[in-house]
């Protein structure tokens, strides 16, 4: 069993990367853009992170309160996506506060994730 959620922990993980990662490049190109590979990450994400936290049989207590938080910002971010998307396709361009706020909280997000013990 352990096995399979440290397969679910890398998945999760290759998420975060992908939205990440993605974020990384558009802010190098200078085009500060939503891509598709950004809207997959977070679903990929989102997914294996909401199997991650149901209860498996594992032998210490989850931490609801961090789950919750970090579920919260992923709402978030979702939401900043999608806001960002639409302007997008209707401007040609992501306002900078939304495409900064996408970085910054997914970066927070994963520092919780590793630094909330």
């Amino acid at each position: 069993m352990e096995l399979l959620r440290g397969i679910v922990l890398l998945v999760h993980l290759i998420g975060f990367a992908m939205l990440f990662g993605s974020w990384i490049v558009e802010l190098v190109n200078g085009k500060r853009g939503i891509t598709r590979v950004m809207n997959w990450g977070l679903a990929v994400a989102a997914v294996a992170g909401l199997v991650l936290a149901a209860p498996w049989g594992i032998e210490y207590e989850l931490d609801y309160a961090k789950l919750g938080t970090k579920f919260a910002i992923l709402i978030v971010i979702g939401a900043l996506l999608g806001i960002g998307a639409g302007r997008q396709r209707k401007s040609g361009s992501v306002p900078p506060v939304i495409f900064w706020l996408i970085g910054i909280l997914t970066l927070a997000n994963a520092a919780i994730a590793v630094l909330w013990r």
